[in-house]
């Protein structure tokens, strides 16, 4: 059994940015970042690409990752999931003769991961043990303070137990950065995929957190990028 293997999932199909995957991202294709990351990291045996691209593949390649097999179209459809695929990837490595001690699921569009990054939450999942090391950031606005509309297009709190609370005194409250996701293997195949305890963070600055849904996100992304790169 080999100790670890990197796998970016990067599909061809996207809609709201054509291309995404590959677009460029302050100088090169954005995949290339997280490709980089986890050659640099040194932590794994294996760095691979998911695609049902050959552009996407391509590009990967001469980034350093190998892609041996692409992805099927049943994981390359917009209902698919990130699970569906890591997966499909596992199987296909195990007809292959190859299994991993765990699991890297990075995205292709997460240009604030880094090597560091990586080494600190494989740090975490071998010294504590659980199934999934995840990087989170605290939500900005304490969410217990959020309003929603009314049927009759009026604004009210979700939460009004808390309207009056001071936000020092509530809870902080977490989000999914949608960088990376380190998981047990064995425990993550036995469960499909479907993890919802043993989860333990690494904590992030929001300022390297940004989610790329729409090319406004894009342009805030490279700012955040631009300012991390200069610290």
């Amino acid at each position: 059994m080999e100790k670890a293997i990197a796998i970016i999932t990067a599909r061809g199909g996207s809609k709201r940015i054509p291309g995404k995957n590959i677009k460029n991202f302050c100088g090169k294709p954005i995949i290339a970042y997280s490709i980089e990351a986890a050659l640099k990291s040194g932590l794994f045996s294996e760095v691979m690409v998911s695609t049902d691209s050959q552009k996407i593949a391509q590009i990967a390649q001469e980034y350093g990752a190998s892609v041996p097999f692409m992805r099927s179209a049943k994981t390359a459809d917009d209902y698919a999931t990130t699970s569906d695929v890591i997966m499909e990837v596992m199987d296909n490595y195990k007809k292959l003769g190859r299994t991993f001690e765990y699991i890297c699921c990075i995205y292709p569009t997460a240009p604030f991961v880094t090597a560091q990054k990586l080494i600190a939450a494989q740090t975490i999942m071998e010294e504590k043990h659980p199934v999934m090391v995840m990087p989170m950031t605290a939500f900005s606005y304490p969410p217990q303070r959020c309003y929603v509309m009314n049927d009759d297009g009026f604004m009210g709190y979700k939460y009004p137990q808390y309207s009056r609370t001071r936000s020092q005194d509530l809870e902080k409250q977490y989000h999914d950065a949608g960088q990376f996701y380190v998981y047990n293997a064995e425990k993550y195949l036995a469960l499909h995929g479907q993890v919802n305890e043993g989860v333990m963070p690494i904590i992030v600055s929001e300022l390297e957190v940004q989610d790329i849904d729409n090319e406004d996100d894009w342009k805030i992304a490279e700012l955040k990028y631009q300012l991390m790169a200069s610290r």
